[in-house]
């Protein structure tokens, strides 16, 4: 319970950050889609941001994993001067291999260009804007490193208020500044210059705290020369598998969405819009699996097996409750949340018409969170089993470059989202059988499903209520939304998915957040009453 009460706090303070910085960039990404002429321009800003984002998979090679490890492993143990050594280290290798890359990303920039601006003839001198654009966003590169490593550090001292700093700074930034340089005349260009200049925002302000905070007042208890090789030959045992599993898992849907650009064209402004409204589900995932790494990292399987079992099912089951439900919520309310949001054109039709799809196919993932896959990766990390976690990573791959050539020049941006949900799977189940093999470490299952059930009911009933009304987009997200929570919070408990021992846990796990806490009784007393009904009828 200290453990839960604990990881509920640092889940707090990182949700603030997540959620700030998520709304704020939320707000410029609204603002952009209205400011900017067509989704054909919002797609060739969006694409012009994919070689970055895969480029950046091969930058971390898992030193900052480590060093979130290694920082909350030696701090328990008072180890100030190692802890400086992981810092110093973990920082150069991030510079300096952000730097080789940004310049790569620099010499690429008009040969990417040629590959990526072939479905943008609408757009006049798309190849030569793309390029400018490729090699302007190379310096995020660089820049995305250093915020990298502030948060690795953050996380293993477990000041999730910090990492939360950086993230509003970084999001501030780029709502503020690319909208204004939009305004200004500059259009796409001004979008482009405003994320760079985000990212650089937050790299200054990351590392400057971890100076200041967190690694100043080691310099005191190091003495002796700091020995960066020796330091990171560790780091890189545990990192490289873990960065091979993540360049992986992140690598292949950044494939997807290429060939999604270059099949789909301007199609891809609307999954962007989609993806967009996902991302607000980090609401919740972020601070869930940032938090219970160095969570799962301080367990001892072999002496505290009762316990890991506890944890891990704990997880897994309160990961649910949350995760499931808001995920169902986004696919029901998904048209009036984007029509809402970016409103019609001149015609009549909506300004993003198969956004609410493509939202609605790429949220499923989630979904999984039930079976415990939220809780598999960080566990996995936190005890050491990279290895594992690489091998489930090529298993995807194999899996997903066929049927990425298969299915998205077939059936374009649809084929994309469902090909990389059917690549995960094998993997995913793989993972779950081979921890409860090992570590007779499972989900509960039953409980599960009624979250599941309870989520569907919900959906199901505000679906009937918003084919019924006939009002504003608004209204509709509003009520609806308001429905869908109402039926959930009354069904969970009815059908079994809550139960008061549940409640109790909450209330304790929860209790030193503050006045969110207090805020949280509303609906822990619907429930309560609800479980009470239920036991009277029994």
């Amino acid at each position: 319970m200290n453990m839960g009460k604990s990881s509920a706090t640092g889940s707090f303070q990182m949700l603030i950050g997540v959620a700030s910085s998520t709304i704020i960039m939320a707000v410029g990404i609204i603002i952009l889609g209205r400011l900017l002429a067509s989704s054909a321009e919002y797609a060739l800003y969006g694409a012009a941001l994919i070689p970055i984002s895969i480029i950046n998979f091969f930058r971390d090679w898992g030193v900052n994993s480590a060093m979130t490890k290694q920082i909350a492993s030696l701090k328990a143990s008072d180890k100030n001067a190692e802890i400086h050594d992981i810092i110093v280290s973990g920082v150069v290798f991030e510079i300096i291999s952000g730097i080789a890359l940004s310049a790569l990303c620099f010499v690429l920039s008009s040969s990417l260009a040629v590959i990526l601006s072939g479905e943008f003839s609408t757009i006049p001198n798309a190849q030569s804007t793309m390029s400018l654009f490729i090699a302007i966003n190379s310096l995020a590169i660089l820049a995305g490193a250093i915020i990298s490593a502030a948060s690795a550090v953050f996380v293993g001292y477990e000041r999730m208020n910090l990492n939360s700093f950086t993230l509003v700074c970084q999001a501030i930034v780029k709502t503020v500044v690319g909208p204004l340089l939009v305004v200004l005349g500059l259009g796409v260009l001004g979008a482009t210059i405003g994320s760079v200049m985000s990212y650089i925002a937050g790299a200054i302000a990351g590392i400057t705290i971890v100076y200041i905070a967190l690694f100043r007042p080691l310099r005191k208890a190091k003495c002796s020369r700091c020995e960066i090789r020796k330091t990171l030959k560790p780091m890189l045992e545990y990192g490289v598998p873990l960065a091979t599993s993540n360049v992986v898992f992140g690598i292949l849907p950044l494939f997807f969405n290429f060939l999604m650009v270059i099949y789909a064209g301007s199609l891809y402004g609307d999954y962007l819009q989609a993806i967009n409204f996902s991302v607000l589900l980090t609401f919740l995932v972020v601070p869930i699996t940032t938090v219970l790494f160095p969570t799962f990292s301080k367990l001892n399987p072999e002496k505290e097996p009762e316990l890991m079992k506890t944890v891990y099912a704990s997880s897994v089951k309160y990961a649910a409750i949350l995760i499931v439900p808001a995920t169902m919520a986004m696919i029901v309310l998904s048209t009036p949340m984007i029509n809402t949001l970016f409103g019609y054109l001149p015609t009549g039709d909506p300004k993003y018409a198969f956004a609410p799809l493509f939202l609605t196919l790429a949220v499923l993932t989630n979904l999984f969170v039930a079976l415990g896959n939220l809780s598999m990766g960080t566990f996995l990390a936190g005890l050491g089993e990279t290895k594992l976690l690489m091998k489930q990573g090529l298993l995807t791959l194999s899996i997903g470059l066929p049927l990425a050539f298969i299915l998205v020049p077939t059936f374009g941006i649809i084929g994309g989202i469902l090909g990389s949900l059917v690549a995960s799977v094998p993997s995913m189940l793989w993972g779950l059988y081979w921890i409860w093999k090992r570590y007779k470490v499972k989900a509960d299952f039953l409980a599960a499903g009624k979250t599941v059930a309870a989520s569907s009911i919900a959906a199901a009933v505000t679906y009937l209520f918003l084919t019924i009304l006939v009002a504003a987009d608004w209204i509709q997200l509003a009520s609806g939304f308001a429905i869908f929570l109402v039926i959930y919070l009354i069904t969970a408990p009815l059908i079994g998915a809550i139960n008061q021992t549940d409640i109790n846990n909450l209330r304790t796990m929860l209790s030193g957040l503050g006045v969110v806490s207090k805020l949280l009784e509303i609906p822990f007393k619907l429930i309560e009453k609800t479980l009470k009904l239920r036991h009277t009828q029994k």
